[in-house]
């Protein structure tokens, strides 16, 4: 009886507040899930933290001594990720951000690699971009992650330290030049000898990361390890 009762109030409750899939717009979903099981099932894994050489780890190849590499989905125009993607970067849903911040770290932690991390760093925003979008969506990626490998995350221990124009339409050597120099090491022993995922939202050409990443090698880690979320086909 009591659960014919809750079952009601909560019909009641979807019929005057639908929850809607972040993916599809499904409403035909429970309160607590962000996407539908279609929508979930249709995510473009990329099993990129399964292989070795990947797409991923070849980009960086002669640029960056990384230990590995991934990016848990492929990231193509149109597509559903892309609009989860914006509902993260430009709506405000760090939801979505946290929730697929989970899904890399589920497939971090079921990996058949051997994969060590003790700390994750978020890529860093220009503070002024950050405080304008009121958060750093690497950053909320990142929660998700350390939330299932039960990792801290190193906030502000790398900052910007100038502002970058966008990298858009620039060529891969231009992207590179105008990453130079744009990152500082603020806390050295925070990071010293420790196994480091670098974490950012989209890879395309790896410019920033490689930027940052060369700039935390510097400082005595013990391994680099770079994830994305997504991957630019």
């Amino acid at each position: 009886m009591v659960k014919q009762i809750s079952y009601l109030v909560n019909s009641i409750g979807h019929l005057f507040y639908p929850h809607h899939c972040a993916g599809c717009g499904n409403d035909v979903l429970d309160d607590h899930q962000l996407l539908c099981l279609r929508c979930l099932h249709e995510l473009p894994v990329t099993h990129f933290h399964q292989q070795a050489h990947n797409p991923v780890e070849k980009l960086f190849w002669g640029r960056l001594p990384i230990t590995s590499a991934f990016s848990y989905l492929f990231f193509t125009k149109d597509s559903m990720l892309q609009t989860l993607l914006h509902q993260l970067k430009y709506k405000g849903n760090k939801e979505i951000g946290f929730f697929l911040g989970q899904q890399m770290g589920l497939a971090l932690q079921n990996s058949s690699r051997e994969i060590v991390i003790d700390a994750i760093v978020p890529l860093p925003l220009y503070p002024s971009r950050e405080k304008k979008r009121g958060y750093n969506q690497a950053t909320v990626i990142s929660n998700g992650i350390a939330d299932i490998l039960k990792v801290p995350v190193l906030n502000n221990i790398v900052v910007r330290t100038k502002s970058t124009e966008t990298q858009t339409h620039k060529s891969r050597v231009e992207r590179w030049q105008n990453m130079e120099g744009k990152f500082l090491v603020k806390d050295r022993e925070a990071i010293l000898n420790k196994n480091i995922l670098l974490v950012d939202d989209v890879i395309t050409t790896g410019a920033t990361l490689e930027a940052c990443g060369q700039v935390l090698l510097k400082e005595g880690l013990g391994a680099l390890h770079i994830g994305s979320l997504a991957y630019t086909l």
